[in-house]
């Protein structure tokens, strides 16, 4: 991927996760879908294609955890440590990404899909083991995931696949009229 590329996929990255920062429906944001954009754009270059998204993360987190949400903690926030399952799962879209090839619209759809679900399972399994709001068994497990359920349908699954479609379009479309035509 030539250096003006590069440059475009990890701005658009950057712009999708402080989508967080935005007021959204819960867990209505870009997260997944930048790192699903950033292995399939970044898949040359590991160190990229799994940085930007987590650094991307860590900054929205960084603002989000000492700003908006101050008051529940004690002091500044440099890494919240409850949020490393959150950190595993975008590392896991990654690697989806990376393995997705030419990103065509059923592949973008079907690499979306399988982001939420994964985002969900790891996300889900982090709150359950560290939470202390369900016991640690089978059902404490299964009760997790089915209360989770209205968060992947309502928010993560929609704007996974919708996000996905808007960053592989905009990063077409620019790459085409901006950067071919310079």
């Amino acid at each position: 991927m030539k250096g003006h590329n590069v440059y475009l996929a990890i701005s658009l990255i950057f712009i999708a996760v402080l989508s967080r920062l935005v007021p959204h429906y819960p867990n209505f944001t870009a997260l997944g879908a930048a790192a699903l954009f950033s292995g399939a754009l970044l898949r040359g270059n590991p160190l990229l294609a799994f940085g930007v998204p987590i650094a991307s993360y860590w900054l929205s987190d960084l603002i989000l955890n000492n700003l908006i949400y101050r008051a529940y903690y004690d002091g500044f926030v440099l890494f919240n440590t409850s949020s490393i399952f959150q950190y595993l799962a975008v590392v896991a879209i990654v690697a989806i990404g990376r393995t997705m090839g030419q990103p065509k619209s059923t592949r973008i759809l079907g690499a979306s899909l399988t982001a939420a679900v994964v985002f969900f399972l790891i996300s889900n399994f982090g709150v359950w083991l560290s939470s202390g709001m369900y016991p640690h068994t089978l059902s404490g497990l299964l009760l997790c995931y089915e209360a989770g359920l209205p968060f992947l349908l309502k928010g993560t699954l929609p704007s996974t696949i919708l996000y996905s479609y808007a960053l592989f379009t905009v990063y077409a479309y620019l790459h085409k009229r901006v950067f071919v035509h310079s």
